[in-house]
């Protein structure tokens, strides 16, 4: 937070009483001077999240993650689709992990996360993440237009 003092004048007119004025209409200036204001500088503002589902209170919130983001994103055989692979994949948990290295609800390999994730707007981000490989899954998955990389 910050404080300012603000030195500018306003100037405005207010009617005077008739009875103190020489006329009727006449107007009296009046000036004020501003006190010191407070500026509050707010943190950048961040575009609302797409689907904002507490995925961490449990696989039923994963799941209504991925419900929305399937549709949000028009993915190929919509939610039922995407739910049928994370269900196959993960049993919708985000900690899953494969010896190979695959990892997370999507088992996304390990060599390709961080570029997937990159591109498609989760750099740095932890496949262990479900927002993350969620949203990262559709995204690819609507560009691509098949499930190809999951055999679908």
């Amino acid at each position: 937070m910050v404080a300012a003092l603000s030195l500018s004048v306003v100037f405005s007119f207010a009617p005077v009483p008739v009875s103190a004025a020489p006329a009727a209409h006449a107007l009296r200036p009046i000036v004020q001077v501003a006190t010191p204001l407070t500026v509050v500088r707010h943190p950048k503002h961040r575009k609302p999240k797409i689907c904002p589902v507490k995925w961490r209170r449990g696989p039923q919130y994963v799941q209504r993650l991925i419900r929305c983001a399937a549709i949000h994103w028009r993915v190929p055989g919509g939610p039922q689709m995407a739910l049928f692979i994370a269900w196959r994949e993960s049993h919708y948990q985000p900690s899953a992990y494969n010896p190979s290295g695959a990892e997370g609800i999507y088992q996304h390999m390990r060599q390709y996360w961080p570029t997937r994730a990159a591109t498609y707007g989760f750099p740095h981000w932890s496949p262990f993440n479900a927002r993350a490989n969620v949203i990262v899954t559709m995204r690819m998955v609507h560009a691509m237009g098949s499930w190809a990389p999951w055999g679908e």
